[in-house]
């Protein structure tokens, strides 16, 4: 790390763009500090990756873990949808949210998409622009390229680039760059912790500023997918983002002094501290999902022969803690006024929570489980 060497600004008349360095090459690690928070990490992710075997079900709770990284990951785009409107069907959601709840939706689509393609395309290029168009369709960055590298310069902060925070590299070199960034990925002549390997390659990433829009929310997401690909985590169920929301300035600051201080020992030591502390809470929200899901199941006996249509209402509030009475009919296939019996047993037992405060079109929420992810 010590002769880490991140790039070099060059002039390009009234504004100075950054030319990272390669990444594919033999890195020597040396900080103490760093080795150790690394066997932290790997132990925590190790837990997590357990925990994901024991729990029945998990792709239920997975559903929630992405919904909560969608909505996070946007946050920090300037996105205002939080989990409850992020639950919220189309056509329930206010036309001034319509752009913010869309853009939601398309990230848990790229989610769930890049997942399922890792089945047949390795981490790489054409998995990250696929990825990439997914997350712009339809929504306020459809007209900048979406699944394609950019062609011109972008920059980010600041009005305009003559006062821009970083203006990212020129855009004929984003090929070789992100090829290097492939290459580094897969290479397994020269050794490198994978959990460091992801970290440099989110660093470079946001560096190359590969597209004309949506790059953050692509870089976060390529830490799940590449966790994935390599075989650390079994199912997707590390989210950072959360942790780079509560502490933006600091993931913003970290990855800057990389560049210009050409330190990059701070930005590891940054992103593994997040991994520790997401994988820590991930297990303590699963232990939480256990007993909760316990407990229900102890509550929902009291209803007597109610109590089997109850099971498959729980069964659909695991996966999308949110429900009406139409869906209630759909779910369990009785009439209006048995639904709404249900739905007050629900109520009574303390597992639904109406949140609309009207007579009509009245939404419940499982607020216990949604409060978990929180």
């Amino acid at each position: 790390m010590q002769n880490f060497k991140s790039g070099t600004y060059i002039n390009q008349g009234h504004y100075k763009s950054f030319q990272p360095e390669f990444i594919n090459k033999p890195w020597l690690l040396e900080n103490m500090e760093l080795i150790q928070l690394l066997s932290k990490a790997d132990r925590q992710l190790g837990r997590l990756d357990m925990y994901s075997e024991h729990i029945p079900d998990i792709d239920l709770f997975i559903s929630m873990h992405v919904l909560k990284e969608a909505t996070q990951s946007s946050k920090i785009e300037g996105t205002q949808t939080n989990m409850e409107e992020a639950l919220l069907d189309k056509e329930d959601v206010s036309n001034d949210k319509k752009d913010d709840w869309e853009e939601v939706q398309n990230y848990i689509q790229a989610m769930h998409q890049a997942i399922e393609m890792l089945q047949k395309l390795p981490f790489s290029s054409r998995l990250i622009r696929e990825t990439h168009k997914t997350l712009l369709q339809g929504v306020r960055g459809a007209h900048k390229l979406p699944g394609i590298f950019r062609t011109s310069q972008n920059w980010i902060g600041g009005a305009s680039i003559n006062d821009a925070t970083f203006v990212p590299p020129v855009h004929t070199t984003i090929n070789a760059l992100m090829s290097d960034l492939e290459n580094f990925a897969h290479n397994e002549d020269v050794y490198f912790p994978d959990l460091l390997k992801i970290a440099i390659i989110h660093y470079q990433f946001e560096t190359i500023h590969p597209f004309l829009d949506g790059n953050g929310r692509v870089g976060r997401l390529l830490i799940t997918l590449y966790l994935v690909d390599k075989g650390i985590l079994k199912k997707p169920i590390l989210y950072l983002s959360d942790f780079f929301e509560r502490n933006k300035s600091l993931y913003y600051d970290n990855l800057m002094k990389a560049r210009t201080d050409h330190n990059i020992t701070q930005w590891l030591k940054f992103f593994l501290v997040g991994v520790i502390e997401t994988a820590k809470k991930g297990v303590e929200t699963f232990d939480a999902i256990l007993k909760l899901k316990q407990n229900t199941e102890l509550n929902i006996q009291t209803l007597g022969t109610r109590g089997n249509n109850a099971q498959k209402i729980m069964q659909y509030l695991f996966k999308r803690p949110m429900i009406d009475v139409s869906k209630v009919i759909a779910i369990t296939d009785v009439s209006k006024k048995t639904a709404y019996n249900l739905i007050a047993d629900l109520e009574e037992l303390g597992i639904l929570k109406e949140i609309t405060g009207g007579k009509r079109d009245k939404l419940y929420v499982f607020d216990s489980y949604l409060q978990l992810f929180k």
